[in-house]
C-alpha cells in the first residue's frame, strides 16, 4: 500500500507478539530524516479497509519536525492478520510493544475513534510512553453502556459462512466502500476521491482481513471509556466532526467534561465525519500545529 502514501515515505517493520507491524516514516528527500527527531505516532481507526493511509494526507505536514512513525495495526492494512478472535488486550499490548521499539522518549499520539478510546488506557496503565495524545472522536463504542457501532445482529454475524458474505459485499468491493465512505465516514460524500475508495478497498482485500474486521463488527473490542477517561494524566486534546455518525458530539463533549484537567480543549468541526482529517486535513493540521509548535 505504498504507492497511497506520500513521496518520500516508507516502510519498516517491527516484530509483536501477534505477528509483524509495518509502519510508514520519512525515509528520503524531501523530508527531514533526522534519527533524533522527537517521535509523533499516528494511529489509525478500525472498520473495513482501515489502514495507516487513513493519517496519509496529515502526516506530512509534521514531518520536517518530527520523526513520523504510522503503523497498520496488526489485522489491518498491511501488518501481520493472525487467524484469531481479536480482544481489547491484543490491541493494548501490541500498541505498547510498537512504542516500546520505536520510541526512546515519550511519545505525541494523534489517533482516532475506538484505536483513540484504546490510546486512553494505555497512558492510563503506562502514562511513562506518553508526551501528548490528539484524539479525533475518542470513544469505546460502548460509553456510558449505549453501544454505538454494531449494526447487524450477533446471530447473523456469526453465523458461519455468513459472515464471510458480510465481509464481501460489505467491504471487499469497490461500490461497498464508496458507500461506506460517503454514507457512514463522511459528512460531504464529494469530498471522498478514488484514491481513498482504492486504499481501503486494497486494505480490506488483504488475505484475512476479514476477522479483525468481523470482530470490530461484532463488538468484541467495544468497551465503555466513560469508565476510564477520568483516570487521564496525560494532556489531551479532543477533535469531534460536528456530523459524525456512530459517536456523535453530544457524547464527545460528556466524555471531555470527565475529566476538564487531562481534556486542556475540545473541538466541534463543523462539516465534517467522524473521518475529519481525512475529510479535512487542512483544517485538522491547522488545529494541530496550534499545539504542535
Amino acid at each position: 500500500m505504498l504507492k497511497f502514501h506520500p513521496p518520500g515515505f516508507g516502510q519498516k517493520v517491527i516484530n509483536t507478539s501477534l505477528g509483524a507491524m509495518i509502519y510508514y516514516t520519512q525515509m528520503s528527500e524531501p523530508w527531514n530524516i533526522e534519527e533524533k527527531l522527537p517521535p509523533l505516532l499516528f494511529l489509525h481507526n478500525f472498520g473495513g479497509g482501515a489502514s495507516a493511509y487513513e493519517w496519509s494526507k496529515v502526516y506530512p505536514a509534521c514531518a520536517n519536525k518530527y520523526r513520523i512513525l504510522a503503523p497498520d495495526l496488526i489485522g489491518w492494512g498491511e501488518s501481520d492478520h493472525p487467524v484469531r478472535d481479536y480482544q481489547i488486550q491484543d490491541y493494548l499490548t501490541t500498541i505498547s510493544e510498537f512504542i516500546h521499539q520505536t520510541c526512546s522518549q515519550p511519545v505525541t499520539v494523534i489517533a482516532s475513534s475506538l484505536t483513540a478510546g484504546f490510546t486512553i488506557r494505555l497512558a492510563i496503565s503506562q502514562p511513562n510512553l506518553f508526551k501528548a495524545l490528539f484524539l479525533v472522536s475518542p470513544s469505546g463504542f460502548d460509553d456510558f453502556g449505549q453501544g454505538a457501532g454494531r449494526r447487524l445482529p450477533l446471530s447473523v454475524i456469526n453465523t458461519p459462512f455468513l459472515d464471510n458474505l458480510i465481509y464481501a459485499l460489505g467491504a471487499e468491493n469497490e461500490v461497498a466502500v464508496s458507500n461506506f465512505l460517503q454514507s457512514f465516514l463522511f459528512s460531504k460524500p464529494e469530498r471522498v476521491t478514488q484514491e481513498m475508495v482504492e486504499a481501503y478497498l486494497t486494505s480490506a482485500q488483504q488475505p484475512n482481513a476479514k476477522f479483525s474486521a468481523l470482530a470490530f463488527l461484532r463488538g468484541d473490542l467495544y468497551f465503555d471509556l466513560s469508565l476510564y477517561i477520568q483516570q487521564l494524566k496525560i494532556p489531551t486534546v479532543f477533535f469531534w466532526g460536528e456530523e459524525a455518525q456512530f459517536t456523535n458530539i453530544n457524547l464527545g463533549r460528556r466524555l471531555a467534561s470527565l475529566n476538564k484537567d487531562a481534556i486542556r480543549a475540545f473541538y466541534g468541526i463543523a462539516d465534517t465525519g467522524i473521518l475529519l482529517h481525512l475529510e479535512m486535513p487542512e483544517v485538522f493540521i491547522g488545529l494541530l500545529s496550534k499545539y504542535l509548535e
